[in-house]
């Protein structure tokens, strides 16, 4: 049997950082699912539906398909929410015990609302994208659309495995 289910089960409040990442990137997924339904009647039939690694749309679809982003946005959200609230059935190093485990849990709950929230971000730029080249408006991330879902994942994710060692 694995430890996984012997481990505490903790309350640990959420913290005032945690709070404000949810509240951003809610308030930033909400406005992107907003923007798309208010400017859904004077969306063309066909929009971005794919972008290569230079940030060009390499295929263009229906604007229904335009929908499975807040589908796919609310489902890693309610996702990573469940596993925020079980920290217990994380994975974490052999040197985790009694004495840390509170550290280890909190810090990984933190981890996991930054990813959670990226994402977020991330789904919501793809969406206003999409909208603003279909609609014209001319805004496009162009070639950083790559490096900044990459840096903007990798980055927080070296910084907690990092962090995470200096737990003792």
């Amino acid at each position: 049997m694995s430890d996984y289910w012997k481990r505490p089960k903790l309350t640990i409040p959420k913290t005032k950082s945690e709070w404000v990442w949810d509240i951003i990137g809610y308030l930033i997924f909400v406005s992107s699912i907003l923007l798309l339904i208010f400017n859904w009647s004077v969306l063309p039939e066909k929009v971005p539906a794919h972008y290569n690694a230079l940030g060009e749309v390499d295929r263009y679809g229906s604007k229904w398909e335009l929908l499975i982003l807040p589908f796919i946005g609310v489902f890693i959200m309610l996702f990573l929410q469940v596993l925020e609230k079980h920290p217990e059935i994380h994975n974490y190093p052999s040197r985790l015990n009694e004495a840390n485990v509170e550290q280890f849990y909190l810090h990984s709950r933190k981890l996991l609302n930054k990813i959670k929230n990226i994402c977020l971000f991330i789904f919501s730029g793809i969406i206003f994208l999409s909208i603003s080249i279909a609609l014209g408006w001319g805004y496009s991330f162009g070639m950083w659309l790559l490096p900044i879902i990459i840096i903007g994942t990798v980055i927080p994710i070296v910084i907690g495995i990092l962090t995470q060692r200096k737990i003792k």
